[in-house]
């Protein structure tokens, strides 16, 4: 297990190289020049000079993918060009919001989605199962968009029962009166999608060879379920869970936006809009990181669930 991991993690390397490189073209040789940017009105010949000094621009290509390289290495990638902060500031005072939104809202969205989709895979063909499908397919074909203002409408502004927009200081405040709204609109658009998924995945276990071999030998139904069909599910359940955790932080980035959660997703909109190249490219390669973290996390899943499986 453990050479696995090492050998795991030295093949995220010339990935993450591989990122770097691609991201350092799309930005320095497609991007154009961030002098320009910088300088704004003041657009002096010693202006634009000073600037490409002090971003590292008059040195050769090579040279600049080198010091792209060493602030991945060290994680220093120098300070945001629009609020001339330092960019690990920027990363390590936005991470909680988001943390604290998209935790609850996938460990509630699994938690409800595998509720459902079990119940709905043991009742299969029934008039619930039917109408969960149809109650699902509704709500995956209505936008984000419009879950948020209708949430923000009749729940917050209507009937008072939320705060339309902010934040607080304290924990306990943000997670008790500003975080319960944007999770019931989040579980409201993920759990639809989800449920049909997870349906579809312990429906095909439930008419495997193993599981009418279990029933033959006289097991409960409930125990099939519980014990051979739900253990089965849920390798493809983990591979989904794992996979969208890193994208489900710039998939925050309407939620953050209409909400005022001060998370990356509004973060990194921010910089999109200001072209602050520093905070995009470390959001970009921590998002990489994660994506290639969450994979590895996934695997040694696969093992703990099933032991039977191989690790290459």
């Amino acid at each position: 297990m453990l050479s696995y991991i090492l050998r795991r993690l030295w093949q995220m390397i010339p990935t993450l190289l591989g990122v770097m490189l691609l991201l350092f073209i799309l930005y320095t040789l497609v991007g154009g020049d961030p002098s320009y940017i910088l300088a704004g009105k003041s657009l002096s010949a010693d202006t634009l000079a000073s600037i490409r000094t002090q971003l590292g621009l008059d040195k050769s290509l090579p040279m600049q993918f080198w010091i792209f390289v060493k602030q991945v290495i060290t994680m220093n990638f120098g300070t945001s060009w629009s609020t001339q902060q330092p960019v690990s500031t920027i990363i390590s005072t936005r991470i909680g919001p988001s943390v604290m939104l998209l935790l609850s809202w996938q460990i509630c969205s699994l938690f409800f989605s595998l509720l459902f989709a079990a119940s709905v895979a043991y009742y299969k063909g029934s008039i619930y199962d039917r109408a969960v499908t149809i109650l699902s397919t509704i709500a995956m074909s209505i936008s984000i968009l419009v879950y948020i203002i209708a949430g923000q409408y009749f729940l917050a502004y209507k009937m008072q029962w939320f705060p339309v927009y902010g934040w607080g200081d304290s924990f306990w405040q943000n997670f008790l009166i500003y975080i319960p709204l944007p999770l019931i609109i989040g579980l409201t658009v993920s759990m639809a999608p989800d449920t049909r998924f997870y349906r579809s995945c312990f429906i095909e276990e439930m008419n495997s060879d193993y599981v009418r071999t279990a029933r033959a030998k006289g097991l409960s139904e409930q125990k099939v379920v519980l014990k051979h069909v739900m253990r089965n599910a849920l390798i493809p359940i983990v591979t989904g869970v794992m996979s969208s955790l890193p994208y489900m932080i710039t998939g925050s980035v309407l939620m953050e936006r209409f909400f005022g959660i001060p998370g990356l997703g509004n973060e990194i909109l921010k910089a999109v809009n200001s072209s602050d190249f520093p905070v995009i490219k470390a959001i970009t390669i921590y998002l990489v990181i994660a994506i290639m973290v969450f994979n590895l996390l996934a695997d040694l899943l696969y093992k703990w669930i099933d032991p039977r499986v191989k690790l290459n």
